[in-house]
C-alpha cells in the first residue's frame, strides 16, 4: 500500500485521492461561507425585504453562538470517526446533514426552518470538518516529503471556496443580476445556490472516494467494544436530561427564549475548556513535565479565544458595519456588503506564501508565545483601526470608504497568519501522551469560546457605541498581547523544552 501511495501522482504529483478531498472541502466551505455570508441579513432584514424581520442584535447573537456550536461539534464527530463508523461514512454522513441543513434555509417557512438548519448544518460540519483533514494525511505514507506540499493544496482549495461563495450567493439571492425578485432580496435562492455546491461536493466524494482513498477509511481507528459504549451511552443519556431539566425549568418560569438558549450554550462553550484542563492536570496520566506544558498552554489558549473573537466577528460585527456604515461602490463599480466576507480567505491565501517563507528563511526566529503575543497586538489594532472613522469623522451616523474594512481585514488576517497555523503546530507539540487527540479538540474549543463571549457582547455594538466597541475590545487584545511579551519567558520555561 505504501509502495502505491508514493508512486500516485496523478493530481500534480500529488495523489489522486488528494483531488478529491480537494474539491469536496471547496465545495463544503462554497457552501457554509455563501450561507455565512447572507444569513445574517436574512434574519433581521425585515419580512417585506424578504427576511425574518428578526431583532438585529437577537440575530448577531444567534450569528456568533451558531459559529461557536460548529467548533464544539467537531469533537463529538472526531470520536465518531475513531471509534464507530471511520473517516470516509464520517464525512459523507457529515455531507449529507449540511447539504439537508442548507435546503431548510431555501424553503419559506421561517424560523423553524432557521433553527433546524443551524441544528442540521453544525452536526454535519462537526462530522464532516475535523475528518477530511485526517483523511488528507492518509494519503501519504510515513516520511513523504509531498505531505506538506499536498496539505498546501488542500488548504487553497479550502479558501477557494470560501472566497467565491460570498460573492455567488449574494448574486443568486439578488436574482443573478437581473432583478428578477424585484426590490425584495430571495435569500432562499442564495441558500439554494449554498445547497447545491454541496450536493456537487456529495457526489464528487461519493463517485471518486470509492476509487481514490484508501479502503482503512471505510473502519474506525480504534473501534469501541459494547463495555466501552456503555459508559458512553451513560453520560450521553445524563448529558441530554440535565439540559432537559434546565429548559424545562426555563420554561415553567416562562424564560424559555432565545436569549437564554443562547446563555446555555455560552455557559457551556466556556465550562467545557475549564473542564478539559482540570481533568489534564489532575489526571495520573500527565507526567511533571507534562503537566508543565498544559500549564504554558493555558496561556495561549486564553490568546487564542480572544483573537477567533475578534477574527470570526466578520461575519456578525463587520458585516453589520458593512450593510450600515460601508458606501458599497467604488466608482461605477457596485457591490454587496455580504461580498466583504470574501476578504478573509482572500488575505489568507495571499499571506500564507509569504509567511511559510519567512518561517523557514528565519533563523533564530521568536517563540510560539512571542509570536501569540505580537498576533494579539495586531488582532487588537485591527478593532482600533474600525474606530478611526467615527474618530476621524466626529460621527458615526453616515457612511465611510470601503477601505476601511479591508485594512481591519488585512490587518486581523496578518495576526491569523501568527497564531493559527503556530498554535496547530504548538498544540500537538503541548499534548500530554494521554490526552492527544483531546488537546486538538482544546485548540477547536479556543475558537467555540470565543465565539461564545461574543454571542455576549455583540448585544453592545450599535451605531451609537461603535467607538467605544472597537477600542475597548482591541484594547483589551492589546493589552493582553503586552502582558504575554513580559511573560514570553515564563510561558517558553514551563514548555519545558519544546520551541
Amino acid at each position: 500500500m505504501d509502495q502505491q501511495k508514493s508512486m500516485d501522482t496523478a493530481f500534480f504529483g500529488q495523489p489522486r485521492g488528494l483531488s478529491t478531498l480537494f474539491f469536496t472541502e471547496m465545495w463544503e466551505r462554497f457552501s457554509y461561507y455563501g450561507m455565512r455570508a447572507i444569513l445574517l441579513f436574512y434574519m433581521f432584514y425585515a419580512v417585506e425585504k424578504g427576511g425574518l424581520g428578526m431583532d438585529e442584535t437577537t440575530a448577531a447573537s444567534v450569528m456568533s453562538i451558531y459559529g461557536s456550536l460548529v467548533y464544539l461539534s467537531g469533537i463529538v464527530g472526531g470520536w465518531l470517526s475513531d471509534r464507530v463508523w471511520g473517516t470516509r461514512k464520517t464525512v459523507f454522513i457529515g455531507g449529507v446533514l449540511i447539504m439537508f441543513g442548507h435546503i431548510a434555509l431555501s424553503l419559506p417557512f421561517g424560523l423553524p426552518a432557521l433553527y433546524a438548519s443551524i441544528a442540521l448544518i453544525v452536526a454535519g460540519t462537526g462530522l464532516l470538518k475535523p475528518n477530511v483533514s485526517d483523511m488528507v494525511g492518509s494519503l501519504y505514507e510515513e516520511g513523504d516529503k509531498r505531505r506538506d506540499a499536498g496539505f498546501s493544496m488542500f488548504v487553497f482549495g479550502i479558501n477557494l471556496g470560501a472566497a467565491v461563495a460570498p460573492w455567488a450567493v449574494p448574486w443568486a439571492a439578488g436574482g443573478f443580476g437581473f432583478h428578477l425578485f424585484g426590490s425584495e432580496t430571495n435569500f432562499h435562492a442564495g441558500f439554494s445556490l449554498a445547497a447545491i455546491g454541496m450536493f456537487f461536493g456529495l457526489l464528487q466524494y461519493w463517485l471518486d472516494g470509492k476509487k481514490y482513498l484508501s479502503k482503512d477509511s471505510l473502519y474506525p481507528n480504534d473501534p469501541i467494544d459494547r463495555d466501552g459504549l456503555k459508559p458512553i451511552i451513560t453520560w450521553t443519556v445524563v448529558a441530554v436530561i440535565v439540559v432537559a431539566v434546565i429548559l424545562g425549568l426555563l420554561a415553567a418560569m416562562g424564560q424559555l427564549n432565545i436569549t437564554n438558549v443562547i446563555n446555555l450554550i455560552t455557559v457551556i462553550a466556556i465550562a467545557l475548556p475549564i473542564v478539559y484542563f482540570i481533568m489534564m492536570l489532575n489526571s495520573a496520566k500527565v507526567t511533571k513535565v507534562e503537566r508543565s506544558r498544559v500549564k504554558a498552554y493555558i496561556s495561549l489558549f486564553i490568546a487564542a479565544a480572544i483573537f477567533w473573537g475578534i477574527e470570526e466577528s466578520g461575519s456578525v460585527v463587520l458585516a453589520l458595519f458593512a450593510e450600515q456604515r460601508t458606501i458599497l461602490h467604488i466608482g461605477s463599480w457596485h457591490f454587496a456588503a455580504a461580498n466583504f466576507q470574501t476578504l478573509n480567505p482572500l488575505f489568507i491565501m495571499l499571506l500564507t506564501p509569504f509567511f511559510v517563507w519567512l518561517w523557514s528563511a528565519w533563523k533564530n526566529q521568536p517563540s510560539a508565545p512571542a509570536k501569540f503575543a505580537a498576533g494579539m497586538v495586531i488582532a487588537g489594532l485591527s478593532y482600533m483601526w474600525m474606530a478611526l472613522p467615527g474618530i476621524i469623522h466626529g460621527t458615526t451616523s453616515g457612511r465611510v470608504s470601503p477601505f476601511w474594512l479591508v485594512g481591519s481585514w488585512f490587518i486581523v488576517e496578518i495576526a491569523e497568519m501568527l497564531i493559527s497555523p503556530i498554535g496547530l503546530s504548538v498544540t500537538t507539540k503541548l499534548a500530554p501522551k494521554a490526552f492527544q487527540s483531546q488537546m486538538m479538540s482544546m485548540w477547536f474549543l479556543a475558537n467555540s469560546a470565543g465565539q461564545a463571549v461574543n454571542a455576549q457582547i455583540v448585544k453592545y455594538y450599535s451605531a451609537d457605541t461603535e467607538i467605544q466597541y472597537f477600542l475597548i475590545i482591541g484594547g483589551v487584545s492589546v493589552v493582553f498581547g503586552i502582558v504575554m511579551f513580559f511573560l514570553v519567558k515564563k510561558i517558553h520555561a514551563l514548555m519545558e523544552g519544546i520551541d
